[in-house]
């Protein structure tokens, strides 16, 4: 594996660092004051091709491929987990799916417009009583000839209340567990598809979080996504890419706490010279990069095996797992070393810690991928 990046990579990374730094980074904290998700931001990113850098040419994107996707991701990161989780949800878990499961007329219907940031899309997987053990899912779609009546609901839903398009998982047959879901499409605007915003969350505040209500939605049957009863590996297939760019994300925010400290130190001046010089504050300083340097060769590790479409679900989930709590660790230094200032919002810590939080829950939680790693490693299962 080389280390270093492409001229075309390069290029990506200046171009995406450059408008977070104008666009994203000097807004993130009143987005977040004010629960605002910045549509004409997003628009600026889909003009500029940022949000579908690693999209086929032949749907409108860049063809790039994932170590410049995780790129993209990591630099959102570093301006505001709001908009990565955005950009993760919209490319990893939405379109990306639809590209790796969906017929000709699905691609050209949603990728194009995806890519170009016209369209968004939220997942629908997770409810209030199945998060985890998504295959004990409580929603239903019903056969009826020529489209499915869907009933139920689904919680945690990023992008849910803006969302154009949702990616929805059903079961199809009540009684088969985890073989008797399937995805559907599910058009904003189709009756009995409504959405209910969430609000007074820890973190993510500019990130729109919503319930997805479905009561007796009617889907045709063209809005399939893959095969009926194989949702669930549509499903799992979109979370090895999601948890992906989350790791690249949290790389981002850990980097940014990281630089925080690090300028914080150089001017904050006690017992007569400035912290930097002090061993403790070198301690946590160097912590921080080690932390974050890791993270990054595993983002990078994984985003490796992805271009060589070689199974790489371990190291999906190593990265997922290291980076999700390192950013946590990265954060509570950071603040570690700013003191008082780190826990108000003159500075970006306190949001960036409060963003940390969830890494470990969505995309599957820091213990799933415990035990997914456990799995691989031991060939026993420790769930079904």
């Amino acid at each position: 594996m080389n280390f270093d990046l492409t001229p075309e990579q390069e290029q990506v990374q200046k171009m995406v660092r450059d408008f977070v730094a104008k666009e994203i980074t000097p807004n993130a904290g009143q987005w977040d004051k004010e629960e605002k998700f910045p549509t004409d931001v997003w628009k600026k990113m889909g003009d500029l091709g940022i949000i579908g850098t690693s999209i086929p040419e032949e749907y409108d994107g860049s063809g790039m491929d994932f170590i410049t996707h995780a790129i993209v991701a990591e630099e959102l990161g570093y301006g505001c987990s709001s908009m990565r989780g955005t950009y993760s949800v919209q490319i990893s878990l939405c379109t990306k799916t639809i590209l790796a499961f969906g017929t000709e007329e699905q691609k050209q219907k949603y990728v194009p417009k995806m890519a170009m940031g016209e369209l968004i899309g939220c997942y629908g997987l997770t409810e209030a009583d199945s998060g985890s053990d998504a295959a004990s899912m409580k929603c239903t779609a019903e056969d009826k000839g020529d489209h499915y009546v869907l009933n139920g609901g689904k919680m945690w839903i990023t992008n849910g209340g803006i969302a154009d398009v949702a990616l929805v998982f059903a079961k199809t047959d009540k009684e088969a567990g985890a073989r008797g879901i399937t995805a559907f499409l599910v058009d904003k605007g189709t009756p009995g598809y409504s959405t209910c915003d969430i609000h007074d969350k820890l973190g993510l505040k500019a990130s729109n979080t919503s319930e997805l209500i479905l009561d007796n939605c009617e889907v045709p049957k063209e809005n399939v996504l893959g095969p009926v009863g194989k949702g669930f590996k549509v499903a799992l297939s979109a979370l090895d890419n999601a948890r992906f760019t989350v790791s690249a994300g949290c790389v981002g925010s850990a980097q940014s706490a990281c630089d925080t400290a690090k300028a914080y130190a150089k001017e904050r001046i006690q017992f007569g010279k400035p912290i930097a010089q002090h061993q403790l504050v070198q301690q946590l300083i160097s912590n921080m990069v080690l932390d974050i340097e890791c993270g990054r060769l595993l983002v990078y590790r994984a985003g490796h095996m992805k271009n060589k479409k070689v199974p790489n679900t371990r190291e999906t989930s190593l990265a997922k797992y290291f980076c999700t709590e390192m950013v946590n660790r990265v954060a509570y230094n950071a603040i570690q070393v700013l003191g008082g200032y780190g826990f108000s919002g003159e500075y970006p810590l306190e949001r960036i810690y409060r963003d940390a939080r969830v890494n470990t829950l969505y995309e599957g939680t820091s213990q799933i991928q415990q035990l997914i790693l456990g799995n691989i490693e031991l060939g026993m299962p420790a769930f079904t």
